[in-house]
């Protein structure tokens, strides 16, 4: 069914489920067309008008299409509470420990992705929303030791194979739309508000971030974001070397 479907490819842990969900969803679509097809085809033929010169006022006296009707509201109800909820609850409520996950904090913008994590002290510099601007998305507190070490790029979200990754989406301007397709991500990014993203990845590769929102003129530009899926020392090579670049600065362009 996933071949037939044609389902782009799966590259996290909890993407395996989602697709599971889109298949039942679809096999329950497939019936119910056949079904209601059917149905529809004998209707036509039932209440032809050759087989029924005049007209009756009451109408189908048979309660077969109540049950029916019901038997689809069943299915459906297994489905929400089954499956859905539970995979809601695993993919959006149940989030990883900080202390095992690569923790990022992402700020949208028109139009790019603006990437910020912690360095080998796990801990972020401070921030300012007062200081943000076009050079400082993030409001960075140029005075705070701990930035020394932080990893800020742009576009480039770099994270090791196999370890949880949790991100802290916001915007600085407009709603913009975090989606990741191979990873089964997608959240909105909404000014004024830090919302959490997570996912393991489980394949080496490189990933296109989209922008699932119409965020402007620009909108197309929001594809330059890449998730780059690397092994840990590649990884820890990438980070010391964003770390030079950013050279402790309050920010980027």
């Amino acid at each position: 069914m996933k071949e037939l479907l044609g389902l782009p490819i799966v590259a996290s842990k909890h993407g395996g489920d989602v697709d599971y969900m889109i298949v039942l969803v679809h096999y329950l679509m497939g019936a119910l067309f056949v079904g209601w097809a059917a149905y529809f085809v004998y209707v036509l033929f039932r209440f032809r008008k050759g087989a029924n010169p005049k007209a009756d006022y009451v109408g189908a006296r048979s309660h077969a299409s109540t049950y029916i009707e019901g038997a689809v509201a069943f299915v459906e109800a297994v489905l929400l509470l089954g499956f859905a909820v539970p995979l809601w609850a695993k993919v959006v409520d149940q989030l990883p420990s900080p202390a095992e996950s690569t923790v990022v904090r992402i700020v949208a913008q028109q139009f790019g992705w603006n990437v910020l994590m912690p360095g080998k002290d796990g801990a972020f510099q401070k921030q300012d929303m007062a200081l943000v601007n076009t050079e400082n998305p993030f409001g960075l507190v140029k005075e705070d030791p701990a930035g020394k070490d932080d990893v800020r790029t742009l576009n480039d979200l770099t994270v090791p194979v196999n370890k949880p990754v949790l991100i802290h989406l916001s915007s600085k301007d407009v709603i913009h739309s975090f989606k990741v397709i191979a990873m089964r991500v997608t959240q909105d990014a909404i000014p004024g508000l830090r919302i959490p993203v997570h996912f393991t990845p489980t394949a080496v590769g490189k990933y296109q971030i989209n922008c699932a929102q119409l965020c402007g003129n620009g909108h197309a530009a929001m594809t330059q974001g890449f998730l780059n899926v690397v092994t840990q020392e590649e990884f820890e090579k990438w980070a010391a070397k964003n770390v030079v670049a950013a050279g402790g600065g309050g920010g980027f362009e």
